[in-house]
């Protein structure tokens, strides 16, 4: 059993940093491709591999789930998460995109009250609280450095602890591989029909690096550039294996603290591809968000405390 906790906790781990991997790829073609292309073709690489994943899993009948709204509703919940935070990070130090990102898993517990009738303790809610001020301290308000696509990664933290919130209810008959291959979908829908609207409109530049990146027509990728996007759907892909692999051999509550071993990578890549330095403001800030959501794990492992925190990395 202990053999298996700890192999558990290095597949989680591991499968954190290779997830991490997604950010700085995406940040390095954020000045010359749309985000809608970059999605497109990690989605279309990432497809034949989540079908084979389903059908080892599930069974590709699977796919045809009685449940199909829910499931495709809280997909397009999840492409519309990953879309603004990528936007957050054209914009954006890496460390700072990723720490605000960390906010979803106490957006998870906020919401869970109102959304799953769950009982959430007034010491779940002053951990959202603590949190909040570790963004406060990030963002600095007042201060004239305040660039608004910080609130980007935000709102994509709020969709993204919606979307789990809603995985919750279908997890009992859905498993993780379908979720994943409909969330594949809608990034790929979505993309094309984003791609589409911009252009039947005409709207093809912005002065902001986000928009920019949002309204950007598709260009020919280079083949540098193409295999750094396509690289995304192996990784998204690779990742989803190697976390599934952590959950199924350990249980969650003695493994999901090692989620936050993403916050290590972020200034590591944004130092090393970047030469993005953090700020101390960024250091504190993201060490109260770090101490929230492991004071409100600690506090769901109660059972009068609400919802366990859900991993920041999604399967997809």
């Amino acid at each position: 059993m202990q053999n298996r906790i700890v192999l558990g906790m290095l597949s989680l781990c591991l499968g954190v940093l290779v997830f991490s991997l997604q950010d700085p790829l995406v940040k390095a073609v954020s000045s010359t491709y749309p985000v809608t292309e970059v999605m497109a073709i990690r989605s279309v690489v990432a497809l034949p591999i989540l079908i084979f994943l389903v059908h080892a899993d599930v069974g590709l009948r699977a796919i045809a789930s009685k449940r199909f709204a829910m499931l495709t509703m809280r997909a397009f919940t999840q492409f519309a998460s990953y879309t603004i935070y990528y936007l957050a990070i054209a914009a954006l130090p890496l460390a700072d995109a990723v720490a605000l990102y960390f906010m979803a898993p106490l957006f998870i517990m906020a919401l869970a009250g109102p959304y799953l009738g769950e009982r959430v303790s007034w010491q779940t809610l002053a951990t959202v609280l603590l949190g909040l001020v570790g963004v406060l301290v990030m963002l600095r308000p007042g201060a004239g450095l305040f660039d608004w696509a910080a609130l980007l990664s935000l709102g994509s933290a709020a969709l993204y602890g919606f979307s789990q919130l809603m995985a919750r209810k279908i997890g009992d008959t859905e498993s993780s591989t379908v979720m994943a291959f409909y969330q594949n979908g809608a990034y790929l829908v979505g993309a094309a029909v984003v791609a589409g609207a911009f252009h039947l409109a005409g709207i093809t530049h912005a002065v902001h690096p986000s928009i920019e990146f949002l309204v950007r027509p598709w260009l020919w990728p280079t083949t540098s550039d193409f295999l750094k996007m396509a690289s995304c759907g192996f990784i998204a892909s690779a990742g989803m294996i190697l976390l599934s692999q952590a959950y199924r051999l350990a249980p969650a509550n003695r493994v999901a603290t090692f989620e936050y071993t993403g916050i290590l990578w972020s200034p590591l890549w944004g130092f090393l591809f970047f030469a993005e330095v953090p700020r101390l403001t960024t250091v504190i800030g993201a060490a109260l968000i770090i101490g929230a959501g492991l004071l409100a794990l600690n506090l769901s492992r109660r059972p009068v405390a609400g919802p366990a925190i859900t991993a920041r990395y999604d399967p997809a």
